[in-house]
């Protein structure tokens, strides 16, 4: 017979092995599916995982709530750990591009349009720090992690009507940002 995940939690964080064994073959989809969305090199996401879920061992008995606050804990884990790697790889040179990144770096590109699509990136970063915490995320894991909606509503615990309206809500607020700067300029 089969056991809970919150069973098999409370047993992990009595440092029972079966109990990470148990959790591993729940989460590794999971938290394979975060580091992909961040990491290119299939090395660095196997690195990745495993590090994660080495964390998850070393740290469960910190580890307070229930089944859905674990998956939050551990996706929490796992997006800052590849995050942490990609920066590691970026620094060392090991980055490899995804075929989005490479339009920004093709050959018809002049030094004047790499700035500026630079530039728009950084205007849009600022704006979506003035968003909701929620919304900010919302946003990250929809355009900076090209995550679906469903992905996003199962991430956060939402309905996906409400990442649906907070999408909307907030790309209206970006907008209406947008038109203020543009004012501001012209005026």
């Amino acid at each position: 017979m089969t056991k809970s995940i919150e069973q098999q939690i409370k047993l992990l964080k009595k440092k029972k092995e079966h109990a990470l064994e148990a959790i591993i073959d729940v989460y590794m989809p999971y938290v394979k599916a975060i580091a992909l969305r961040i990491l290119s090199n299939t090395a660095t996401v196997d690195e990745c995982v495993n590090d994660i879920f080495l964390a998850v061992w070393q740290k469960s008995a910190q580890f307070e709530g229930n089944e859905v606050d674990f998956k939050r804990w551990i996706g929490v884990m796992t997006k800052y750990k590849a995050i942490d790697l990609y920066r590691q790889q970026k620094r060392r040179g090991e980055y490899e591009f995804k075929q989005e990144d490479m339009s920004y770096f093709s050959v018809d590109s002049e030094p004047q349009q790499l700035y500026l699509q630079k530039e728009e990136r950084q205007e849009m970063l600022i704006k979506l720090s003035q968003l909701p915490n929620v919304d900010r995320d919302i946003f990250i894991m929809k355009y900076y992690l090209e995550m679906n909606n469903s992905e996003i509503a199962e991430a956060l615990e939402l309905t996906k009507a409400a990442v649906d309206n907070r999408l909307y809500r907030g790309k209206k607020k970006l907008a209406t940002q947008q038109d203020r700067g543009s004012a501001l300029y012209e005026g």
